[in-house]
């Protein structure tokens, strides 16, 4: 893995442990170990002065997540947690259509995710393992609940969800992959159809279609679906307003975000089309803005578009819809965090 990091990043100076490195005197780190660990290494560098960049999700359980907000809130150390998506010019189109009034007052929105790369990306390693994820709809879905909550302004109240393994729990071979590999050693588009994957993860249990439903605290309602073994991937989103409809078609450069704002049958042509642009890999321009917004916070104390509490509301509605998909699909309050919490975060970490 050394050896990995230094063809990509260059000769550094390596440490082994977390103690060693905050003997480093550092300003600030990146957190992008698995998401079992985050919340144990995000404390200790906040107790300690160092601001945070944090990768989502900001922990595995409600509990992680209200103890990493409390740590950052305790000691005023800044924190920022890597939801790139706000920076996808796919979700920034659909947010200005919706702030310039084009499909008038948003009711609903709704998130079809194709993980057409699911087994390579989550079965083979340690995202199948519910003991270090809680499941698909908190690692995963964290990505898209946050976005829904961004586009409607608002975050859920009460979730329900249905999910279940349907072909991954199936597959006998749970080799595993060898210490040091990474996706990019098995990931293979020749990997099809799902049933001829290998080299498992040798514990599965966390599900490979999983469905959501919220109501926002603004009365705005959403839908989550998301599946690991269709052919293709990438994510549609649809706004329902009180006069119009937006809907992405490809969620990167040469996609484009068309609305409907008049009344009719099946109309393919839209009223207006925006096209995409950026993100033609996968989502590489927005990891370099959301970096430089990360920067700009910690040196300038710019105000950012995604925060720290807008990460845990993500993570309360997946634990919460997991917790429904798991317990009989019967509807699950979502908590919120402490007033004076809220409050902090909300002004952008000022006292």
């Amino acid at each position: 893995m050394r050896e990995r990091a230094t063809r990509t990043l260059g000769e550094g100076q390596w440490v082994a442990t977390l103690e060693e490195l905050l003997g480093l005197s550092i300003d600030a780190a990146i957190v992008t170990s698995p998401d079992d660990t985050h919340e144990d290494v995000t404390c200790s560098l906040l107790e300690a002065g160092v601001a945070v960049f944090l990768e989502k999700p900001i922990a595995i359980t409600i509990e992680g997540a209200d103890r990493v907000l409390e740590t950052a809130y305790r000691t005023c150390t800044p924190l920022y947690v890597g939801h790139n998506m706000r920076h996808m010019d796919v979700v920034r189109t659909l947010r200005r259509v919706i702030q310039e009034g084009r499909i008038g007052e948003v009711k609903a929105i709704w998130c079809r995710h194709f993980v057409g790369n699911g087994g390579d990306y989550y079965f083979k390693d340690w995202h199948a393992d519910r003991s270090r994820t809680t499941g698909l709809l908190l690692q995963k879905a964290a990505h898209d609940i946050d976005v829904m909550n961004w586009l409607s302004d608002s975050v859920p109240t009460r979730v329900v969800a249905m999910g279940d393994l349907m072909v991954y729990g199936a597959l006998a071979d749970r080799s595993g992959q060898s210490d040091g590999a990474v996706m990019e050693d098995w990931f293979s588009f020749d990997n099809w159809p799902p049933e001829t994957q290998t080299g498992l993860n040798p514990v599965i249990d966390v599900e490979d279609l999983s469905m959501l439903l919220a109501r926002q605290e603004n009365g705005v309602m959403i839908s989550y679906e998301q599946c690991h073994f269709t052919p293709d991937y990438w994510r549609n989103y649809t706004v329902i307003g009180t006069r119009g409809r937006a809907e992405n078609f490809g969620d990167g450069e040469g996609g484009s975000v068309r609305v409907w704002a008049h009344r009719s049958g099946y109309e393919p042509v839209p009223d207006l089309e925006i096209p995409l642009r950026g993100d033609a890999g996968g989502h590489g321009d927005a990891d370099v803005n959301t970096m430089d917004e990360f920067i700009r916070f910690v040196v300038n104390g710019d105000v950012t578009d995604t925060t720290p509490l807008g990460a845990r509301e993500a993570v309360a509605a997946g634990v919460a819809a997991t917790t429904s998909l798991r317990g009989g699909n019967v509807p699950v309050d979502v908590p919120r965090v402490r007033p004076e919490i809220a409050e902090y975060f909300n002004r952008n970490q000022l006292r």
